[in-house]
């Protein structure tokens, strides 16, 4: 198991180590998932400048595969983009409170699709988008799902489910058919465990 960077600090020893200097932080905006923290820096040879990006913290992102070895893909509308996606069940740990990694990916599995897991194995983790956000995405891979619940949608959230096999899921995400990075890496990085 990869070990996960420590949680943002208030401040930031790598970049006092490298000479910058925080004046001051404001948050803008702030939601339960997210806040828009914006630092105000000085840095050497370059002077002053204004810093924003998301504070989200740690999410999860679930590798579904249910007994019959398919994996549960989600088709899902996104505003921002307006487009349907192919997805993975995830979801932000912030508004979870002392929730465990694994227990929020469980209550995502339950919540998106109506699944629960026999087994749930930690993968690894990555940033999502490291010059605009701190988010840590931790990957678990679900075996022995079974869509046995009724998902819990949320007002904002349009899913339709896909069952499709392990090769068809590994040629989205490498032909970029999966267009959101996160979910497309996740499933390239339980490759090996899905193909042993």
């Amino acid at each position: 198991m990869d070990s996960a960077p420590p949680s943002p600090p208030d401040d930031k020893p790598e970049a006092a180590r490298l000479g910058w200097q925080r004046q001051s932080s404001h948050y803008p905006y702030a939601s339960p998932i997210n806040r828009l923290r914006v630092d105000h820096l000085s840095i050497p040879g370059r002077g002053a400048i204004r810093y924003s990006y998301l504070e989200r913290g740690e999410s999860v992102i679930i590798v579904p595969v249910t007994a019959d070895g398919r994996i549960i893909l989600i088709r899902q509308y996104r505003y921002p983009v307006d487009q349907h996606c192919l997805e993975l069940p995830a979801g932000c740990c912030r508004d979870q409170g002392q929730s465990s990694l694994e227990e929020v990916a469980r209550r995502e599995l339950r919540e998106e699709i109506g699944g629960t897991a026999e087994r749930l194995e930690y993968v690894s983790w990555f940033y999502s988008s490291s010059s605009i956000s701190d988010e840590v995405c931790h990957i678990f891979l679900a075996r022995g799902v079974a869509l046995d619940h009724p998902a819990e949608t949320e007002p904002g959230e349009h899913l339709e489910i896909r069952l499709v096999s392990v090769s068809e899921a590994l040629h989205l995400a490498r032909t970029a058919q999966i267009k959101t990075g996160t979910c497309a890496l996740a499933i390239l990085l339980c490759e090996q465990k899905l193909n042993p």
